[in-house]
């Protein structure tokens, strides 16, 4: 554990995702209250502690303030300035303690500008930690979920590469191979979405909360279908509904891509798949779609009748989900199929004509090592998908291996930049490159996921669920709508998660979608 103890409550999230960068494998409490942290600390000694103090110099009724110079002993006070506003008058001190460590760090600040105080705030702690771990972090002080927004937006402003890498560097530590990942992914996801009409177009998203069984890194909003498989068909009774009401409301607007996921859609039987791609079918102006995705996933759901039902309703991408080849790893994480299953299916999905699809891996799975992704990565390599989505895992904190950790005991959940080279290295040999980019809380060696897509195959409505510049209306149990408005200002609607809920509540939630939809 390591605990940090802050004077004010401020920046806490930031200081708790750069520590935990740095100490991945450690339980990172923040806090402004010293009595809980003192209360941490007797109930279980600390690595070392954190202590963060927000020095706010006031002014002295002059309209004149004490500025900060910095000298071999750190910042001191150097006299007055005029004009409060035109530079630093605070400060933020950092004092690690620890059995084995002891230091200090200060950095000047405006609180009056959050944004700089942030910087500043995290380029000296991660200086900090990294002298102590002897580390430097891939990201550097990044610790967002869309890196690539920054050279995107330098991008539409004209900004110029060189530009973009010196910003990056100075502002964020970043490091060249990562710098240069987000300026690649940037630009080809500005020269994908320019097909993609903002102002007046939308995408569409449908839950199937139902899996053959819940894997278990997951904390999505999933059941077993064969707890709920008596309930399937009031599920789908009521996401008609929501369809319908979706479909009047928006019938003036361009629909751009649709993407179906879950949950496992193909969990649904042949039957019920047809009877909900009908109902989108016969609800929706499909003159302006670009893309219309089912996420397949798991290789144990997928049969023959449920492709040929794909197919028949003009499915132009599905997804088809390993996570890995290696049979004991699946196993142990609860996916119930077969590497042999996964390549069973993937070859139908080819022989009934499907011409672009996508494979999820996952890489620091417990037990597995750098062999074990070669093994995965060449044997994915023979299957040549259209797309391959490589996650970096994350544990978050409804998953089984947080709730029931004595169960992988002993197991090394590792990643590395050896690992993430070779899924990169691999991917573009099949002449698939990064298209998108994401990262997590939690995220195993603080790295990303990537997906790569070979020419004309990219994900579209991934990149749009990245880059959050067109609405994007999602239904079913656990979803969540995100309206765009000018200014790129984004609303949020959510559904319940419970299925049970969901179906009883339906009419509550399309109100929250008529009040989320009221002015479009």
């Amino acid at each position: 554990m390591i605990t940090v103890c802050l004077n004010e409550a401020n920046f806490e999230y930031d200081i708790h995702s750069l520590v935990k960068a740095f100490y991945p494998a450690e339980d990172v409490k923040v806090s402004a209250d010293p009595a809980k942290i003192r209360e941490l600390e007797e109930e279980q000694a600390p690595l070392f502690r954190l202590e963060v103090s927000y020095v706010k110099r006031e002014d002295d009724g002059r309209n004149d303030a004490g500025i900060w110079q910095e000298t071999d002993d750190g910042w001191e006070e150097a006299g007055i300035r005029e004009e409060k506003s035109g530079g630093c008058t605070d400060k933020i001190a950092f004092h690690l303690s620890g059995s084995f460590v002891e230091d200090t760090a200060e950095t000047l600040a405006d609180f009056s500008n959050r944004a700089d105080t942030k910087n500043r705030l995290k380029q000296c702690l991660y200086r900090m930690l990294s002298r102590h771990t002897d580390k430097t972090l891939p990201w550097g002080t990044l610790t967002g979920i869309r890196p690539t927004k920054i050279p995107m937006s330098m991008l539409e402003q004209g900004k110029a590469q060189a530009e973009i890498q010196a910003y990056m560097r100075e502002n964020y530590l970043t490091s060249e191979q990562k710098i240069d990942l987000s300026i690649e992914i940037a630009k080809r996801e500005l020269a994908l979405l320019g097909q993609i009409d903002y102002s007046d177009g939308y995408s569409l998203y449908i839950g199937i909360p139902f899996c053959p069984s819940i894997c278990s890194y997951c904390s999505f909003s999933s059941s077993p279908i064969g707890i709920w498989e008596s309930q399937v068909d009031a599920y789908l009774d009521a996401l008609e509904r929501e369809i319908a009401f979706t479909a009047k409301t928006c019938g003036h607007k361009k629909l751009n891509t649709i993407y179906i996921g879950g949950g496992t859609p193909t969990t649904l039987m042949p039957k019920q798949l047809d009877r909900l791609l009908s109902k989108i079918e016969d609800s929706f102006d499909f003159s302006h779609l670009l893309e219309y995705t089912v996420e397949a996933g798991r290789p144990d759901s997928i049969t023959r009748e449920k492709l040929v039902v794909l197919r028949k309703h003009g499915i132009s991408r599905i997804s088809i989900n390993p996570q890995t080849m290696k049979q004991e790893t699946l196993d142990l994480i609860g996916r119930r199929h077969t590497v042999a299953q996964t390549i069973e299916s993937f070859h139908l999905a080819r022989e009934l004509g499907f011409d672009n699809i996508n494979m999820d891996l996952i890489v620091g799975l417990p037990g597995e090592e750098l062999d074990d992704v070669r093994h995965t990565m060449e044997e994915i390599c023979k299957l040549s998908p259209d797309n391959l989505t490589v996650h970096s895992l994350a544990i978050k904190r409804a998953a089984k291996f947080r709730m029931f950790p004595e169960d992988y005991a002993g197991m090394r959940m590792e990643n590395n930049w050896e690992i993430i080279e070779l899924t990169a290295k691999y991917a573009r040999e099949q002449g698939l490159l990064p298209y998108y980019l994401y990262r997590q809380k939690n995220m195993a060696g603080n790295f990303e996921n990537v997906g790569y897509a070979a020419e004309g195959k990219a994900g579209l409505y991934n990149i749009l669920i990245m880059e959050e510049k067109q609405t994007i209306l999602a239904l079913g149990a656990g979803s969540i709508s995100k309206r765009v408005e000018p200014g790129r200002k984004i609303v949020r609607c959510e559904n319940v998660k419970d299925v049970a809920q969901y179906i009883a509540r339906i009419g509550e939630m399309i109100e929250r979608k008529k009040h989320l939809l009221c002015n479009c």
